[in-house]
């Protein structure tokens, strides 16, 4: 499946360009109040050089250079520590991107919770079908999707009753259910198959979590966490009914990556945890019982 980058992907570059352009501001800055220092210290004790500045206070002013270098090293951490964490969002329509980076790796671990993953399932098939063909670096991938039990009744998805109530209804849950037993299907194909090659191996696994489909939270390699919330309120025509049925394609996403702060660090280990948690209580899906 082919994603275009959209202009989030542009506002990204320029965002690295700009950190570039101020580390490099920084360490201009730092050399030439170095620079001034070793110089008046230098001044005090060569009196060549004292004499080319023709100064009197060459100690003075580089213990004052001095005094303004380590001021400004602390006033850069200072900055850094307060500065607001910068909003990145993403569309769902971009997740091919990041399947494409995550398999870079030599192990890839994708792990979703969601409505059915339809748009993730896409970009995965079109990965792991490459595999066959170029394995690249990849030796183990690792996949874990948690769907809705929607052998459970639901809110939503469900069909609008009068005054817009949820109706249950069982026929559209179960059609829901088939697609994500589809996706299952067709993705565990490739564990054999590539297994067959005997240089990639792959573990699927579905499991279902109680509830609606509130939260869309993708996980790359334990590293990247793109999380969304679904608009339960979507609704869609079928069989002449209207139906509350959230539309993942259109969620956009929240980023969560690493960028060497001890916050970010802390918010991809809750988040990893948080998913690790809800998998540890899920269940597997009735197609997967005594499989």
């Amino acid at each position: 499946m082919s994603v275009r980058r959209s202009g989030s992907d542009e506002s990204g570059v320029a965002a690295r360009l700009r950190r570039y352009q101020e580390r490099i501001e920084s360490l201009v800055t730092r050399v030439l109040l170095l620079g001034i220092f070793a110089t008046g210290l230098t001044a005090q004790f060569v009196k060549p050089v004292a004499d080319a500045l023709e100064g009197k206070a060459y100690l003075g002013g580089a213990l004052l250079s001095l005094v303004g270098y380590v001021l400004y090293d602390q006033l850069k951490e200072l900055s850094a520590s307060v500065r607001a964490p910068a909003s990145a969002s993403v569309s769902s329509f971009q997740l091919g991107n990041y399947v494409s980076d995550a398999f870079r790796a030599r192990k890839v671990e994708v792990s979703f919770l969601g409505y059915t993953g339809e748009t993730l399932y896409h970009a995965l098939y079109d990965r792991l079908e490459g595999l066959l063909v170029d394995p690249g670096p990849v030796h183990h991938v690792q996949i874990r999707m948690l769907v809705p039990d929607f052998e459970q009744q639901m809110a939503v998805p469900s069909k609008v009753g009068d005054d817009d109530q949820p109706v249950d209804d069982p026929e559209f849950r179960g059609r829901m259910e088939r697609q994500c037993r589809e996706y299952d299907g067709i993705l565990s194909q490739f564990v054999g198959r590539l297994a067959a090659g005997r240089r990639v191996t792959v573990e699927c696994e579905y499991r279902v979590y109680q509830g609606i489909p509130r939260d869309k939270i993708c996980i790359f390699n334990r590293e990247l966490v793109l999380h969304g919330l679904y608009d339960v309120s979507a609704r869609m025509q079928w069989q002449d009914a209207e139906y509350y049925d959230p539309k993942g394609y259109r969620t956009d996403l929240n980023v969560w990556s690493r960028d060497g702060t001890a916050a970010a660090e802390d918010a991809l280990s809750q988040w990893n945890k948080h998913f690790d948690d809800l998998w540890s209580l899920a269940t597997r899906p009735v197609w997967r019982q005594g499989a």
